[in-house]
């Protein structure tokens, strides 16, 4: 689905959404078994696991689509969830590095180039979409001015339907991240309307409230993850070709916040439980993870804009 744009800050900031592909997702590697019966996804008669549902399937679970379709404009791994009960997303990751292509520098930005990297979550409920997470950001410096380059990932917040539709963390030294250290995200429905946004790692943390008005508790929604090498202003239209390489990313452990036995539990964003997305196409996408990983939402990811 179409992410939103941010208008404020279309001249600095990259666009960042999950777009979409082309068609060509390869089929998911499922460790636990696919349940796709060929019914519309939400569709599901199958129980879930009595004796350990949070780490397989809940009673009732609806499994998500074997295959989604991709909207140009980026270069991006997306792990969406089906659309059910759940409340939020979550996960433990290991920030990745860049090689940027020499020649895709911005014009109308010395120090800058016109890939982006972005490591985030997000999310839609009753058609509003979110993006929420870290962008490879400028930086304030000491003497109060603005870097000319991109220096550190730094969390930001984008919505559809809600005036202002993007917004981010102060521009300070304790909301600044960097390529190699580990963080935890979670976005998480506290009560109707607002989201709960968390980045906590390397001795820093940030924590808000996001007003997201249709995300309501006891409705249906679907939650994502997203890696990606976003592309300046080329929202909507075919990817632009590019020699940049983002390389490291890890996550250690995802997972999807549900209701379960009156408690809010995190249960294991396996493979069995998202869409995987690659997109604008395969080959552009190096995805490791073991047996083990996979049951907990883990995998190692690159990605390549020259392919492999």
């Amino acid at each position: 689905m179409k992410h939103l744009i941010s208008i404020l800050f279309a001249a600095v900031f990259p666009i960042l959404t999950a777009q979409a592909c082309n068609g060509n997702n390869p089929e998911p590697d499922y460790s636990f078994p696919s349940t796709s019966t060929g019914e519309e996804p939400g569709d599901t008669d199958e129980p879930g696991d009595a004796d350990d549902p949070i780490n397989t399937y809940f009673p009732g679970e609806i499994r998500p689509a074997e295959e989604a379709a991709c909207f140009a404009g980026a270069y991006y791994h997306k792990c969406v969830s089906s659309t059910d009960y759940w409340l939020g997303i979550g996960g433990t990751v290991v920030l990745p590095d860049m090689v940027f292509d020499p020649e895709r520098t911005n014009p109308n930005k010395p120090g800058q180039y016109l890939d982006n990297p972005s490591v985030y979550l997000g999310g839609n409920m009753g058609g509003q979409e979110t993006d929420i997470g870290l962008t490879w950001e400028v930086v304030r410096l000491e003497n109060g001015s603005v870097s000319a380059e991109r220096k550190a990932f730094r969390p930001f917040m984008r919505r559809t339907g809600q005036e202002p539709t993007y917004s981010n963390a102060p521009a300070e030294d304790r909301y600044y991240w960097y390529p190699g250290e580990e963080v935890t995200i979670s976005i998480r429905i506290i009560r109707d309307g607002v989201l709960e946004f968390i980045v906590d790692g390397a001795g820093k943390q940030f924590k808000t409230e996001y007003e997201c008005n249709k995300y309501i508790l006891g409705e249906k929604g679907e939650f994502k993850r997203v890696n990606a090498i976003d592309q300046v202003s080329n929202e909507g239209k075919p990817v632009q070709a590019t020699e940049t390489v983002i390389e490291g990313a890890e996550w250690k452990a995802s997972w999807l916040y549900r209701e379960y036995e009156g408690e809010v539990v995190k249960a294991p964003m396996h493979t069995g439980r998202y869409t995987d997305m690659r997109c604008p196409d395969a080959q552009y996408f190096k995805i490791e993870a073991t047996d083990e990983e996979k049951k907990a939402g883990a995998e190692k990811i690159t990605i390549n804009g020259a392919g492999y």
